[in-house]
């Protein structure tokens, strides 16, 4: 079935901030998840050190309906703090859970200090802290506890720089016409160490699982495909990216190594992201 779309507007009036769900808006825990209605909030998935000293804290994100996708523009209704309002988080949520959607790098002083993500939307207000408290260290970077399995490497262009992780790497920004397809292309590769695990047991080598996905913008962003494969030693992928409407944009590629084919998400290891920016004329 076809996706809906809610675009959020300027709200009038100020909410106070809460993380938790307000009791009226809690959905009952046998009820199954609503196509369209529910709400969606921040998460944070946790923290992991850099190579160079800095830190990333990962935040991802739940809409509770499975088929509506949601619209919120950075602004009084989307913004993190302390800081610059748009710190690289979604203004377009796909529906479900999505992990490890966006990661923010801090100093290595960062010490004590917090981050917060906030969404304003139909008529509450979800905030969530992130911080590097010893207990959400996470192993997003230097290996799954047991396999040592680390996650998907990708690059833009094949001698250029490297990224993995949630904060991943971000390619050089692009240009294109509404209405026009744009071809990206990311090249990706993998250790491989998930294929041997108690959780992949049996199937081989599985190619890395590259997804395409809209993160920022005014319209709708069509993937032709949406989705593709490439070796574990590496490879790259095109799509041809349709913008409805002029405005400026970040798409997203998620890689999935063999832990994570069904989807980001168990011990917040192993897959990585992908951004770029494009001006749709």
């Amino acid at each position: 079935m076809p996706r809906q779309r809610v675009v959020v507007v300027l709200a009038g009036c100020a909410f106070v901030l809460a993380a938790a769900f307000p009791v009226a808006g809690r959905q009952l825990p046998l009820a199954p998840a609503p196509k369209t209605g529910a709400t969606v909030t921040p998460a944070f998935e946790g923290w992991y050190p850099n190579k160079d000293g800095t830190f990333s804290i990962s935040f991802g994100y739940y809409n509770r309906n499975t088929e509506e996708a949601i619209d919120i523009p950075i602004g009084p209704n989307n913004f993190i703090e302390p800081g610059a309002q748009d710190q690289g988080q979604p203004t377009h949520f796909e529906p479900k859970r999505q992990w490890g959607v966006f990661a923010i790098k801090v100093p290595a002083d960062f010490g004590k200090k917090e981050v917060t993500w906030t969404l304003k939307f139909r008529g509450q207000t979800y905030a969530i802290p992130g911080s590097l408290r010893p207990n959400w260290q996470i192993d997003a970077l230097e290996g799954e506890a047991g396999s040592g399995n680390t996650p998907p490497v990708l690059k833009f262009a094949e001698n250029g720089p490297e990224g993995a992780g949630p904060g991943g790497i971000t390619g050089p920004p692009l240009t294109a016409t509404a209405g026009q397809p744009l071809s990206i292309t990311i090249f990706a590769k993998d250790d491989g160490k998930a294929a041997g695990s108690v959780a992949t047991t049996g199937r081989g080598a599985v190619p890395v699982t590259l997804t395409w996905i809209e993160h920022q913008g005014p319209g709708v962003v069509k993937f032709t495909p949406p989705t593709a494969r490439v070796p574990v030693a590496g490879g790259s992928a095109t799509t041809a990216a349709t913008f409805s409407a002029p405005g400026e944009y970040v798409v997203r590629v998620r890689a999935n190594d063999a832990s994570g084919i069904a989807g980001a998400g168990h011990a917040q290891c192993c897959w990585s992201n992908g951004f770029v920016k494009v001006t749709v004329k």
